[in-house]
């Protein structure tokens, strides 16, 4: 059962070679001929990560009839924006591996059946000889001789039929082992080009990590935004109602005791505003009830006009509504303090577990991305998520702010 499921290997991924050459050779030329242009680049970032299609057809052969089962690596994540999806692709360490696979799987293939074609081919022809003569197939007629000939040599008698019947049997006895021992190339460019190395799968679980850590954090800062809001500020709001019922009690009362009172109540006063501050900073109450209400509510407190265009299809993860939030936060306040702007337009859409959102303004521009804290600080907040941002701001306006965030982290 083994040797006929090499075999049928063989004869399968022959064809799945020459498919995968091609493959390869038309992206090659197609690169090199938009070379002039800007599409080459585009057109070999989809074509490298692409090549893993052929090769997951090829771990799944080798599976199921080698026996060989090799982990795959891990799954192409594109980057967010265009950009970042070419330099991916580019980048593409599995891909580029699947690339120089296909391009060594057709000489192998026809190596290996060139090993068919000697062993199981030729000794059936051979040990089939005599049947052959007897049944007159095959036979050819050479300068009076009548017969089968086997590598240009004829073969006109019982004698000669039988002793091929013979080498025909040792052939096809020595097929199975011969086509295994070819195939020991064939599993080792399998497991190195095909399989997951050690640096993919390190970079997956380092990826794995970080999103855990991200979705941990998050859930631990609202975690401690809600103890602050039922505990703290509860005991706060208390503290300054039983101020404010103490000084009923008291009246007019002594001036010291009087200025103490008031000066306690103004701080617990203080301290409740303060901590309203922390827990809106740690997670805004407004996003529990969505994304779009949230932009909503910032785009209403806002002094400069706001339009609003939230087309989103489900919630992102909480850190990325977070993040978004935020960015949108910064964003327009940016636009309110150095602008000059007299309307401002907020766009996020979801596309392709994509999440877009574009902040634009028609004051004055000029803005220098790397001038000032507020979006170097939300530059290095969206890159903790594989973000993006990108700011478009010529002098005299208008200016835009783009950020892409993954829809999960």
């Amino acid at each position: 059962m083994r040797a006929w499921k090499e075999l049928a290997y063989v004869l399968t991924t022959a064809p799945l070679a020459a498919l995968g050459l091609a493959w390869v050779l038309a992206g090659a030329v197609a690169c090199a001929a938009l070379a002039v242009t800007a599409l080459g680049v585009p057109v070999l970032a989809t074509m490298v990560p692409a090549t893993r299609g052929l090769a997951t057809v090829r771990l799944a052969l080798a599976r199921g009839l080698l026996g060989e089962v090799v982990p795959p690596p891990p799954a192409f994540r594109p980057g967010v924006g265009l950009f970042a999806r070419l330099r991916s692709g580019l980048r593409d360490g599995a891909g580029w591996r699947a690339v120089l696979f296909q391009i060594v799987a057709l000489p192998l293939a026809l190596f290996e059946l060139s090993v068919v074609a000697f062993t199981w081919a030729w000794g059936f022809v051979a040990l089939t000889a005599p049947v052959q003569r007897a049944l007159d197939l095959n036979q050819s007629t050479v300068g009076g001789r009548h017969g089968l000939v086997v590598a240009g040599v004829m073969v006109d008698s019982w004698a000669g039929a039988a002793l091929l019947a013979v080498g025909g049997a040792v052939l096809l006895a020595v097929a199975p082992w011969a086509l295994r021992v070819v195939l020991v190339v064939d599993r080792l460019l399998v497991r190195g080009l095909l399989g997951r190395d050690d640096r993919s799968a390190r970079i997956a679980a380092l990826e794995r990590s970080r999103a855990a850590a991200v979705e941990d954090a998050s859930a631990t800062l609202r975690r401690i935004e809600r103890d602050l809001h039922d505990g703290v500020q509860a005991r706060l709001v208390a503290l300054t109602m039983n101020l404010a019922m103490l000084g009923d009690l008291i009246g007019a009362g002594p001036g010291r005791t009087r200025e103490l009172l008031e000066s306690a109540r103004a701080t617990a006063r203080d301290a409740i505003r303060d901590l309203r501050e922390v827990i809106h900073d740690i997670h805004p109450p407004i996003l529990d009830s969505g994304l779009d209400a949230a932009v909503a509510t910032l785009a209403a407190r806002s002094p400069v006009p706001v339009t609003c265009d939230v087309r989103i299809g489900g919630r992102p993860a909480p850190a990325i509504e977070t993040i978004a939030y935020f960015c949108v936060a910064e964003l327009l306040t940016n636009v309110a303090k150095h602008s000059d702007a007299t309307a401002a337009t907020v766009a996020i859409s979801d596309v392709d577990d994509v999440l877009r959102l574009v902040v634009s303004d028609d004051g004055r521009g000029g803005v220098d991305e790397g001038g000032g804290s507020g979006l170097r600080g939300l530059a290095n907040r969206v890159a903790t998520v594989d973000g993006a941002l990108t700011v478009t701001s010529p002098p005299g306006g208008p200016t835009m702010v783009s950020v892409a965030l993954p829809v999960r982290p």
